[in-house]
């Protein structure tokens, strides 16, 4: 016999936890002190918010299960924005949450909240543990449900006193593999028909693409027919900004699209392509295109998403057979490189602008002038994010991390610190706003404790800029957007 939070953690181990980042609270004694007889590192964070944006990148490059712990009632809320943006980027993510004794759920009662109820929109499933012998159980499905595609967040709530009794049990076993499922012949050989007879294909990656590790197989595909590749801002990286197939990024506005070639092209092939993004509207506003979507899951009911192939499943295999079937036939490709150019050609002329404050495009030429091809750029979210988005050139996957699902401020310092925990061989670069900055600086204490060194770029306007530029685009003028800034030297 252990307590159930020893057997919980035992399951942690199991599952390959490496850390699990958050703040211990009255109601997480006994979990606290489990992980500190483990081999699972708990990183304790300024702020339940930065543990959760670690948890969350740590998933993003891993394909595994970030972990972050926030105890009940006002720790909970502040894991909400982290847990939240992990599930709309499709991130995997467990949130561990403690909460008061099962015996006082039924009253009010000092920082008592249903977190079970009030994270449920966020999550793809979550639980209160109510018996220390379902925990084994409860902890597999929650890291299989998190990892399981399209992956996103589970939530565990764990009353004091059921962490805190005693319990026979084991973790249950961990499967090597999971098969992922593949269309059928006829499916395939329907889609490959679709673009084969294609006059001016293009092909639209999105973040399912480099989730998945099929980047190379996107490449071989674009390479042996000749179909050019767009990326959205989370599938930065899929092919190569320099292949002379890209058409760069898009999803700032419907003009990219129109510049990238998709006004023109009879058939587009959506790959790992997610609508939290970008509405499909932007590039398909007739609704006259034919669609060809690969992804893990079906695809998502839109208006101006109507499928003509719907390949569900694995997309690396998906992208081979289409290879093999496809490749040499296409009788000539869409797309413009008209996007591309203007882009490319605006942060090549950078590198002679010394105009003092630096301009966007020359920041950004000297950042990418300093990283290697597997170097990593963080973007937090503000109109810096805009500029990254379309003009950094990410080389390889997972390279350019960007949050642009539920996309809160607030993300970069903390997802720079797992970035370098993922990668601590990699040189890492956070880009902040002055606005987003200052949402979770306080993480920089967290990054020199952990001797995470990376080198933090903010963009200084005094404002919410993206929410200026917007502001006066439409009424002509701002309000409600300017602030003053500390010495950011000093701090």
């Amino acid at each position: 016999m252990r307590k159930a939070s020893h057997l919980f953690v035992e399951c942690l181990e199991a599952e390959g936890v490496e850390y699990v980042f958050g703040i211990p609270g009255e109601e997480t004694l006994d979990l606290n002190e489990s992980l500190a007889h483990s081999s699972v590192q708990f990183v304790p964070v300024r702020h339940e918010q930065g543990g959760g944006y670690m948890a969350d990148v740590y998933g993003r490059l891993t394909g595994r299960a970030g972990v972050c712990l926030g105890t009940l009632g006002p720790g909970a809320m502040n894991l909400m924005t982290a847990v939240a943006d992990a599930f709309l980027d499709r991130a995997p993510l467990v949130a561990l949450t403690g909460q008061g004794d099962l015996e006082r759920m039924h009253k009010e009662s000092h920082q008592y909240l249903d977190l079970v109820s009030i994270l449920r929109p966020v999550t793809k499933w979550n639980a209160r543990v109510t018996n220390p012998r379902i925990v084994p159980e409860v902890v597999r499905k929650a890291f299989k449900v998190a990892q399981a595609q399209k992956p996103g967040t589970t939530h565990l709530e764990l009353p004091e006193d059921v962490m805190a009794a005693d319990v026979d049990g084991h973790p249950l076993p961990v499967p090597g593999w999971i098969r992922r499922p593949r269309p059928s012949d006829d499916e395939l050989e329907r889609a490959a028909a679709v673009i084969c007879a294609a006059d001016r294909p293009v092909i639209l990656a999105g973040n399912g693409v480099t989730r998945v590790g099929a980047a190379a197989a996107l490449r071989e595909l674009s390479h042996r027919t000749g179909i050019p590749v767009a990326e959205t801002f989370m599938g930065k990286g899929a092919i190569d900004a320099e292949d002379e197939n890209a058409l760069g990024t898009v999803g700032l506005q419907s003009r990219d699209y129109a510049l990238a070639g998709f006004e023109d092209a009879d058939v587009v092939i959506t790959v790992g392509y997610d609508l939290v993004e970008h509405s499909p509207e932007h590039w398909n506003a007739k609704g006259d295109k034919r669609i060809v979507a690969i992804d893990t899951t079906s695809v998502e009911v839109d208006a101006h998403f109507q499928i003509e192939a719907d390949l569900v499943g694995d997309i690396e295999f998906i992208l081979g057979v289409l290879t093999e079937e496809c490749g040499g036939d296409a009788s000539s490709a869409g797309g413009s490189q008209r996007l591309n150019q203007i882009v490319l050609g605006r942060l090549e002329a950078a590198r002679e602008d010394d105009h003092f404050p630096m301009q966007p495009p020359r920041a950004l030429w000297e950042i990418r002038r300093a990283l290697g091809r597997e170097d990593i750029l963080v973007s937090d979210v503000g109109l810096h994010k805009l500029w990254i988005g379309r003009m950094f050139p990410a080389h390889e996957p997972g390279t350019v991390l960007i949050a642009n699902g539920l996309a809160g401020m607030g993300f970069a310092v903390p997802a720079a610190i797992a970035a370098k925990l993922v990668h601590p061989d990699r040189k890492v670069v956070a880009v902040n706003g002055d606005g987003g900055f200052l949402m979770n600086c306080q993480e920089l204490e967290t990054a020199v404790r952990l001797r995470t060194p990376f080198v933090s770029v903010i963009w200084e306007n005094h404002a919410y800029g993206s929410i200026v530029w917007k502001q006066e685009k439409q009424f002509g003028a701002h309000f409600g957007t300017d602030f003053q800034n500390p010495d950011f030297v000093k701090l």
